[in-house]
């Protein structure tokens, strides 16, 4: 009786680790075959340089370097939330940093930016703003979000110009919406097709 139970219990497991096989399957298939992002604007880099984007982690690391010295470099990820609008394209929203530092000068200028979509297109906001003396310090002068909010128009709009002077514009921000999100995309497929690999293995007699 004992090895009658132990036959059913592994039949059933059999049969249960089976049909979960068959749902990643089905849900490989239909990732792939349904492309998420197509016909979206895809941006482009400019003079940026993709300095990081390693395929185990979910954020990436754009730099450009002037002529003069002066380096600028932007750290983006995804937001956990996900978008409830029905009518956008990507499912979450990418916040970003961006560093700007000139060259000899210790000082670094720092910006926490949302980005998101609008329309067609994307743009951003600032969110907050800093002015750290050194890497070596721990001290910096921050503009927190309420009161940068609060700073007039003029400054919050001259602070803008200033990002976009520097390459953080629609064509930038198209680009970070779609990768981050395509990036996502791919994670998500290749998680489910390890975990088909390990479970077709448990399935071999």
């Amino acid at each position: 009786m004992r090895k009658v139970k132990s036959l059913l219990k592994r039949g059933l497991k059999i049969v249960e680790d089976g049909v979960l096989l068959e749902i990643l399957q089905s849900e490989i298939r239909h990732e792939l075959s349904n492309p998420r992002f197509l016909g979206a604007e895809t941006g482009s880099l400019g003079d940026f340089k993709l300095d990081w984007d390693s395929s185990e982690s979910q954020d990436i690391v754009l730099r450009r370097r002037f002529d003069s010295g002066e380096e600028v470099v932007v750290s983006a990820l995804l937001q956990r939330e996900v978008v409830e609008e029905a009518d956008t394209t990507f499912p979450r929203e990418a916040v970003a940093k961006v560093c700007i530092r000139k060259p000899g000068i210790s000082s670094i200028l720092k910006f926490d930016c949302q980005v998101f979509e609008l329309g067609s297109s994307s743009d951003f906001n600032i969110e907050r703003a800093y002015f750290i003396r050194s890497l070596a310090s721990s001290r910096s002068s921050t503009y927190e979000e309420g009161f940068y909010r609060s700073l007039d128009p003029k400054l919050q709009s001259a602070l803008r110009d200033y990002l976009t002077s520097k390459g953080i514009g629609e064509s930038l921000t198209n680009f970070l919406l779609c990768h981050l999100n395509k990036k996502e995309q791919d994670q998500y497929v290749n998680w489910l097709r390890k975990l088909e690999s390990t479970m077709s293995h448990s399935l071999k007699p």
